[in-house]
């Protein structure tokens, strides 16, 4: 269960009348992924009289939900449950296959509703900007995930996965979830890239990172996950341990948690030297890529060695090159900026806000701080999620974030700050091949259906033209 952070507060009853009616607080959430419907779930609780329209821009919501959390841990799948109560909740409205950008402009919105939240998240990967990353099976950990998990536009991402090893650059547990799905036996996912695992020869995987075993980003699940691996051993390089174990009793408690296991691993490692025949996994440190070695599909990966100085990693005159068959970055991603009008640091790859709040691009107060609303910020335009505080933590900490910014939201109504001036019409769907809350739950049952007959949960369609035949069949 996940762990309230506010407090219980009273709901807050917006609704003022305008010329003898009665104005209901109407608001835009533009991205139905965790941000989108943890916002909504949070607004419909406490801000009494809201009316809500998800708008995403696939025929199909969830978001990294559906198509980012691994598909062998259906338990975190489970936050689904809560949000369809919140898409069924009668003041709410989701509106599938249409765009910010291509079919409504920010503008529009800001027209057509009391208040906007942008919650589309990061769908951009991270470069390193080294030699030779255009080489065939060069890819994102981003693209292999959403390849494996029926992500609309990467059903024909076809990774080479011919050869015995593949690389994973970066540490974190997108990284370790590739490894484990690449390296495990069965798996429950779509049905083209379980065809194309189930062919693959490759043995060794390499999870490479920058700094030390004591910086490490994945969390101690994924790492126990993967030492539990059947059929597969866990190959530790000793010299990367050097003066760890001494550390250990000074450890905050998580890392000192993960820090042992690793010992421990490296222990059992040394005292089993027997060959292993099976499948590999070889997380390597104090490693930065520099160059991407072969002719027209990647061979090799040479490294520049790091030390560790205060805790960033500083290159040295060591170099080492690694072969392998394919590589997958796993740094990071970032947003995009999909209308001229959003406020957005290309720089750092996310919105320019203050607790959600969007800032306005010519702040117009004397002082150019942030402290005045009217003259810092665009009244009733926000951003959660990591569109606004760049990709980082887990579900629960979108969740926090989002019940953040649904706060600000609720107290921005309650002060007046978003002023009630008349109701706002919502999108004008004429003409637009939207996708309703019914058409969905067609669509779910369709993927069930296909499930069950290749006795899986579910086998999710790629083609979004059958989704939106399958949805055109439902009634609202």
């Amino acid at each position: 269960m996940f762990r309230k952070i506010f407090p219980t507060k009273c709901v807050v009853k917006v609704a003022q009348r305008y010329y003898g009616t009665t104005v209901r607080p109407r608001i835009c959430i533009v991205g139905a992924g965790p941000a989108g419907f943890y916002t909504a779930q949070y607004i419909l609780k406490h801000l009494d009289n809201s009316d809500i329209d998800i708008v995403e821009k696939l025929p199909v919501p969830f978001g990294l939900v559906r198509f980012g959390v691994a598909p062998d841990h259906p338990e975190v799948k489970n936050v689904i449950n809560t949000f369809t109560k919140t898409a069924e909740n009668p003041r709410v409205r989701f509106l599938g296959n249409l765009s910010l950008g291509k079919d409504f402009t920010l503008q529009e919105l800001r027209e057509r509703y009391h208040a906007v939240l942008l919650t589309y998240g990061a769908e951009r990967d991270n470069t390193l900007n080294i030699p030779n990353e255009t080489l065939q099976n060069v890819l994102s950990a981003r693209e292999f995930v959403a390849w494996y998990n029926g992500l609309p536009g990467f059903e024909n991402l076809n990774p080479d996965l011919s050869g015995e090893s593949m690389t994973l650059l970066g540490q974190g547990n997108v990284a370790v979830d590739v490894a484990r799905i690449v390296l495990s036996s069965k798996t429950d996912i779509t049905e083209y890239a379980l065809e194309a695992l189930s062919q693959s020869r490759i043995k060794t995987v390499h999870l490479v990172g920058r700094r030390g075993p004591l910086q490490a980003a994945f969390t101690i699940k994924e790492l126990r996950e993967m030492l539990k691996l059947s059929n597969c051993a866990t190959k530790w390089r000793v010299d990367d341990f050097d003066h760890v174990e001494e550390t250990i009793p000074n450890l905050p408690r998580p890392r000192k948690r993960i820090t042992e296991l690793m010992v421990k691993s490296l222990a059992e490692q040394e005292q089993h030297k027997t060959p292993n025949s099976g499948r590999c996994f070889q997380p390597i440190f104090f490693r930065s890529p520099v160059n991407f070695i072969g002719t027209g599909k990647v061979e090799a990966v040479e490294y520049v060695t790091n030390k560790l100085v205060e805790g960033r990693a500083l290159p040295t005159d060591q170099r080492e090159t690694i072969a392998t068959d394919l590589v997958c970055r796993s740094i990071g991603y970032r947003a995009v900026s999909v209308d001229n009008h959003i406020n957005f640091d290309d720089r750092k790859g996310c919105v320019i806000n203050a607790g959600g709040r969007v800032l306005k691009q010519n702040l117009t107060g004397s002082d150019q701080t942030i402290d005045d609303i009217e003259d810092k910020y665009e009244i009733g335009l926000y951003a959660s999620g990591w569109l606004a505080t760049g990709p980082t933590g887990v579900i629960l900490t979108t969740m926090n974030n989002s019940f953040g910014v649904a706060d600000t939201v609720c107290r921005d109504f309650k002060s007046n700050t978003i002023r009630l001036k008349g109701s706002r019409t919502g999108l004008d769907l004429s003409g637009r091949a939207y996708v309703s809350w019914n058409g969905w739950k067609a669509i779910d049952s369709e993927e069930i259906r296909l499930g069950e007959a290749k006795g899986k949960l579910r086998e999710k369609l790629t083609c979004i033209q059958t989704m939106l035949q399958i949805a055109s069949n439902a009634s609202d």
